[in-house]
C-alpha cells in the first residue's frame, strides 16, 4: 500500500478562498474589516518569517494586520503594556503573541493576559476550559487545522481509535479534546508511555506532535491508517523532516501529510478563521 498524500497547501488555499469571501461579506455588512494584532518580541529569525507569512496571509483575505515589534531586552511590563493596548483596541479582534518568547519572560502569564475574546491562538486558560467542556470559544489553530485534514480523507472519525503522540497544551491536549468531540476513542502517548510502538500500531488515526525527527517508524503504523505529522525538524544536512519516518510510513498508511506542506499551511488558515470568528462574535454582541 502507498498512502495518499494529504495536501495541506491545497486544502489551506481552499480555506483561504472561502475565508476571503466571508471577510468581504463581513466588511460590507459592518463597515470595517476584521483585525489581527501581532506581537513579535526579540529577533528570532524563524519567528520573524512566521510573522511575515501570517501578515501576508491576512492581506490576501482582507484582514487588517496590526504589528508591534519589541526588542529581546523587553521587560514583562513592556510586553504586557502592548497586550493591554491591543485588548482595548476595537480594531483588533484577534491577538497573536508569537512564541517562543525570549528567556526571562513568563510565557503563560503573557498568554493569560490576552483577553479571552481576542485569543486567536486559543491558548488562554478560559478557552482551554471551554474546549474541555464543549463550549464555543477559540480553538488552537494547529489542532483545528489537523481536524480539517483528517476530515478531508472522507473517513469517519466517529468510533475510530485515534493515537495522539505528544501532550503539549498547544497541540496534544487540545487535539485529544477535538477528537473526543467527534466521538473517536483517544489514546494520548508521551515520553513515559510503555510499549509506544504497540500503542501507535492500534491507531486508525495517528497524530504525531513530539518535535523529535522521524521518531515514529514506519512499522509502527497500522495498515490503512491516517497519519498526521505535526512536527517540523531540521536534519544535520539542513533539510526538513517531520516526527514520522515519512517514506516508511507511507508504505503502510492510507493517508499521510508531508513535511513541509502538510499541517503548517493549515495553522495559518485557522488563525485567519479564528480572527474572523472573533470579529463576528464581537459584532453580533453589540
Amino acid at each position: 500500500m502507498t498512502a495518499q498524500i494529504i495536501d495541506g497547501k491545497a486544502i489551506a488555499k481552499q480555506c483561504r478562498k472561502a475565508l476571503k469571501g466571508r471577510v468581504k461579506e463581513f466588511t460590507e455588512q459592518y463597515g470595517h474589516a476584521p483585525g489581527l494584532g501581532v506581537i513579535l518580541v526579540g529577533d528570532d529569525p524563524a519567528s520573524a518569517v512566521y510573522v511575515r507569512n501570517k501578515e501576508k496571509a491576512c492581506e490576501k483575505v482582507g484582514i487588517n494586520s496590526f504589528h508591534r515589534d519589541l526588542p529581546a531586552t523587553a521587560t514583562q511590563e513592556q510586553v504586557a503594556a502592548i497586550i493591554d493596548e491591543m485588548n482595548a483596541d476595537d480594531r483588533v479582534h484577534g491577538i497573536l503573541l508569537q512564541l517562543p518568547l525570549p528567556k526571562g519572560l513568563d510565557e503563560q502569564a503573557m498568554l493569560a493576559r490576552i483577553h479571552p475574546d481576542k485569543d486567536a491562538d486559543g491558548f488562554h486558560p478560559i478557552n482551554a476550559g471551554y474546549l474541555a467542556v464543549g463550549k464555543e470559544g477559540y480553538v488552537p489553530c494547529t489542532p483545528k487545522g489537523v481536524m480539517t485534514l483528517i476530515e478531508s480523507t472522507g473517513q469517519s472519525i466517529e468510533g475510530a481509535h485515534a493515537v495522539v503522540i505528544g501532550r503539549s497544551n498547544i497541540v496534544g491536549k487540545p487535539q485529544a479534546q477535538l477528537l473526543l468531540g467527534k466521538n473517536a476513542t483517544v489514546t494520548v502517548c508521551h515520553s513515559r508511555t510503555r510499549n509506544l510502538p504497540e500503542v501507535v500500531a492500534q491507531g486508525d488515526i495517528v497524530v504525531a506532535a513530539v518535535g523529535r525527527p522521524e521518531m515514529v517508524k514506519g512499522d509502527w503504523i497500522k495498515e490503512g491508517a491516517i497519519v498526521i505529522d505535526v512536527g517540523i525538524n531540521r536534519r544535520d544536512d539542513g533539510t526538513l523532516c517531520g516526527d514520522v519516518d515519512y517514506d516508511a510510513a507511507a508504505e503502510r498508511a492510507g493517508w499521510i501529510t508531508p513535511v513541509p506542506g502538510g499541517v503548517g499551511p493549515m495553522t495559518i488558515a485557522m488563525l485567519l478563521e479564528n480572527t474572523l470568528e472573533g470579529a463576528i462574535r464581537k459584532a453580533e454582541s453589540r
